[in-house]
């Protein structure tokens, strides 16, 4: 059956979270005394279900993600066969400094376990012309270190590495640095377009500011609840907008995502940690390139997770 690609329409929450959801082999959820315990799906809360695997694990989530694409977000693209949906992936646009550039970012690509063989191969195809008509420079792609599936898959499309990120934690402490820190909930990404996302690369910095900074699923009040920081921080004359989200089962740990309008310095990384202790937190989780990394400080630890960015440059 032949396999064609379109935009994806809110008609399709239904399948795509059914496809999705293919990867989860077992439902789980903790019991009155803290013991992980099997259930059947239609047991599970919206919220456990979320825990699986985020916005697609359940169709009211779904919807939610999926409307906020087509708002302008991103771009939702379903690959089927007839009528059926048997691929899907996002794909976000953006420009960041050198070597991104003006780029459309592939979120990874999920295909149903019975799909024809060229199904991702269709999707991502689809991905390239649509930066091509666009006038993009390359289109980019994540990828777990340890994936060598999915590298061989992008190397096969002429995708190449061009950076790799590793994940560390430090310690939070107080430091000697200027800097002020306010609330920012300001949701719109034009104020950071052309910014490096100095940290939180696992994925672009669209993807990373659609996913974390506007407030989609704030309908879960589990998700409402958790500890999420946005700020503006100018540390030494230099800006930057800061994500800073608690961990979920450790709660003085958090998660640090960064814009920048220029390359991340010493100081707003020790403004961040002095900042963070402030607060409460005794660890913080980065993803950083090398060149970060080397500013993190001899108390930095890698907790062994890195991936790769690959791109394809389309012009």
């Amino acid at each position: 059956m032949t396999v064609h690609v379109r935009t994806a329409r809110l008609d399709d929450t239904q399948a795509i979270s059914a496809l999705m959801r293919q990867r989860i082999g077992v439902w789980q959820r903790l019991d009155a005394n803290g013991a992980v315990e099997d259930v059947a799906y239609s047991d599970l809360s919206v919220y456990e279900r979320w825990l699986h695997g985020g916005p697609w694990m359940s169709i009211e989530t779904g919807a939610l993600q999926l409307s906020h694409l087509l708002r302008g977000a991103g771009l939702p693209l379903v690959a089927l066969a007839g009528d059926e949906v048997i691929g899907y992936t996002e794909v976000y646009n953006g420009t960041e400094p050198p070597p991104y550039g003006r780029h459309l970012h592939l979120s990874g690509i999920t295909v149903r376990a019975d799909a024809p063989p060229d199904s991702a191969d269709l999707l991502l195809i689809h991905a390239v012309q649509v930066g091509q008509t666009g006038r993009y420079a390359r289109i980019t792609a994540n990828n777990a270190t340890s994936d060598a599936e999915t590298a061989a898959f992008y190397t096969r499309h002429g995708l190449t590495p061009i950076d790799q990120v590793r994940r560390m934690t430090i310690p939070a402490k107080s430091g000697q640095v200027f800097y002020k820190a306010t609330e920012h909930p300001n949701l719109d990404f034009a104020q950071v377009e052309g910014w490096h996302l100095a940290l939180g690369r696992l994925g672009s910095a669209r993807y990373q500011w659609e996913s974390l900074w506007p407030r989609t699923f704030d309908a879960i009040s589990e998700i409402s609840k958790r500890q999420t920081h946005r700020l503006n921080l100018n540390a030494a004359g230099n800006d930057a907008y800061l994500l800073i989200r608690q961990q979920l089962y450790q709660p003085r740990q958090a998660d640090v995502f960064c814009w920048t309008p220029r390359p991340p310095t010493a100081q707003l990384i020790t403004a961040i940690r002095d900042w963070a202790h402030r607060e409460g937190y005794r660890r913080l989780s980065l993803v950083a390139v090398e060149s970060v990394v080397k500013m993190l400080g001899l108390d930095a630890e890698p907790d062994g997770y890195a991936e790769q960015v690959f791109a394809l440059n389309l012009m």
